[in-house]
């Protein structure tokens, strides 16, 4: 369902609906409708109309009370609509407060220029301005080519695993053994390592590092042993991140929420708590919203409600943009209720990812 699909009446009158109960939390009647909407119709005609939109799924009845409310659905056709908006999805910025856009960007700005300290401030700052939860996703270097692997034997059953990335980054790790390596298994396997994997992007190694190495794996004893290990545990070996799952994952002020009608009774609010306790199951959820690669400009993901891979999102909406650090991408934005300002906070998303990328690329 779209817009596109409503007569010109039912947009009219399902926008109306949605920015009443967007300001006031409270669910839009005809009358008010047609008192504060100016849209120029009688309050009968708006309750007929409205009749259609619940009809068609796009509005309901919360309890027995006279006024409607937005569904999932209505809050996607609203989004999908905004989004072909040059002035909210593009560069422009001119519908909403100069003062904000500047304050953010002063947020962000001042103080460390380390990564991690940048993306704290864009969190903090862009929850405090939108009054919803902030939260970011450290870069990563999926899309990060491998240039080289070298391993160093630091003893006969442990190496130092050492990959040099494009763009100069340099990741080191520890790997045990099963048995005693002798030399010639140490180089044969990095060999084959940087014969099989150097040139591709991190991302890529994961995927497929199995059907890369494989056929080696029927080599030697020692060398098939070795290269076993490094497909067993290619995840982690090629996972190179800011910091761990946990780590990686920073968040603003929940406070934000707390008077926010929807959290009244606090049961919402323990939800998103509990998403939140678990770091590891917030940073993959906020990973797979990452932009296809080539994007120039962050590309901004909208999912409401139900749409929501975790059934503890199911009344909230996520709004995130991609930003990029040099060869790293990662992920910025907030989590709130269904009910949110989307044009406001759809531009504000947009508006730091495109900070941030301006900061560390």
């Amino acid at each position: 369902m779209t817009l596109l699909d409503l007569t010109e009446r039912e947009r009219s009158v399902l926008e109306a609906v949605i920015q009443m109960y967007v300001e006031t939390a409270e669910p839009a009647g005809s009358r008010a409708l047609s008192r504060r909407s100016g849209l120029g119709v009688s309050a009968a005609t708006i309750r007929n109309t409205m009749s259609d939109l619940e009809e068609k799924g796009l509005l309901f009845h919360p309890h027995t009370s006279a006024g409607r409310v937005p569904t999932d659905l209505a809050y996607r056709a609203y989004v999908d609509s905004l989004l072909q908006q040059p002035s909210v999805s593009g560069s422009e910025f001119d519908r909403h407060s100069t003062a904000d856009y500047d304050r953010l960007a002063e947020g962000i700005s001042l103080g460390s220029s380390a990564v991690e300290g940048i993306l704290r401030r864009a969190t903090q700052s862009l929850g405090m301005l939108t009054q919803e939860l902030g939260v970011a996703l450290g870069p990563q270097l999926d899309r990060t080519v491998l240039q080289r692997v070298d391993l160093v034997q630091l003893s006969s059953e442990r190496l130092l695993v050492v990959l040099t990335l494009k763009g100069g980054a340099v990741r080191t790790i520890f790997l045990e053994a099963r048995g005693e390596l002798p030399d010639f298994a140490v180089t044969e396997v990095a060999r084959l390592l940087n014969e099989r994997l150097a040139g591709h992007t991190l991302g890529e190694i994961r995927a497929t590092l199995g059907a890369r190495l494989r056929d080696s794996s029927d080599r030697a004893a020692d060398v098939g042993d070795l290269l076993n290990i490094f497909i067993e545990e290619g995840d982690q070996l090629f996972d190179v991140s800011l910091g761990s799952e946990s780590e990686s994952v920073l968040l603003g002020q929940a406070s934000v929420l707390a008077d926010q009608p929807e959290f009244a009774s606090g049961e919402h609010l323990r939800k998103l708590l509990s998403l939140t306790d678990t770091r590891d199951q917030l940073a993959d959820l906020l990973r797979r919203r990452s932009s296809p690669a080539g994007h120039v400009t962050p590309g901004i993901t909208i999912t409401i409600g139900i749409e929501n891979a975790d059934p503890r999102l199911d009344r909230f909406t996520l709004v995130t943009g991609e930003y990029r650090a040099g060869p790293c991408t990662g992920v910025i934005g907030v989590i709130g209720p269904t009910r949110m300002p989307y044009e406001k906070v759809i531009a504000m998303v947009s508006h730091t990812a495109r900070l941030l990328t301006e900061l560390l690329d």
